[in-house]
């Protein structure tokens, strides 16, 4: 793995997570263990609405820290109510923390391969519906990132389980001073929070 990624993920080991944010992340917690002691396939769906921020960040930190934790049978996706585009300062803040990005299409909805390992499969990252045929159709579990998702889709059709863990949207701070600083805040957030599910899974 990267080292600069391996650094952050050293930084993990020293957050503290609220305990009403460890009840959030305990059913996914759950899910994930109740798949492994079958040995089935471990399909994870992170949605919110214009799969553009939150549900990217949450996919690749999830796949990231799955491999990191040695949680085998994982494979992460993401998905919006609607389809728009990856936003660019997405792949800005983790190329900023180690994660080798590559632009893949030039389009209106650019495809990205996101790689956290030299020797491991890189992640596509472009912006999606969450039924889209490039995302499990059955036998996953829904993560809904954000409220308007959450509330919008109340039923996803195909998946096991749905589950709301729900982070604020730095799209807010767009255009401001504070941008720069306020993404990377939010990728570490679901980092940390990523680190705690797994490692909860690897005791």
């Amino acid at each position: 793995m990267n080292s600069k990624i391996l650094e952050i993920i050293s930084n993990f080991q020293n957050s503290e997570i609220s305990k009403e944010r460890k009840e959030v992340l305990q059913p996914l917690i759950d899910y994930i263990q109740s798949k492994r002691n079958t040995s089935e396939k471990i399909r994870l769906n992170f949605i919110c609405t214009h799969n553009s921020r939150r549900s990217h960040l949450s996919q690749i930190w999830a796949q990231t820290l799955a491999n990191y934790f040695k949680i085998e049978n994982v494979s992460c996706f993401s998905g919006g109510t609607q389809a728009t585009a990856m936003f660019p300062k997405v792949a800005e803040t983790l190329a900023n923390q180690g994660f080798e990005i590559v632009k893949l299409s030039e389009n209106q909805n650019p495809i990205y391969a996101i790689k956290f390992d030299e020797n491991e499969s890189p992640i596509i990252g472009f912006s999606k519906r969450y039924d889209d045929k490039f995302n499990p159709e059955s036998h996953f579990c829904a993560i809904m990132t954000c409220s308007s998702a959450d509330q919008g889709c109340p039923f996803i059709a195909g998946a096991d389980k749905r589950i709301a863990i729900r982070y604020e949207d730095p799209k807010t701070f767009y255009g401001t001073t504070e941008m720069n600083k306020k993404y990377l805040q939010k990728s570490i957030e679901i980092g940390q929070e990523m680190f705690y599910l797994f490692s909860k899974l690897a005791e």
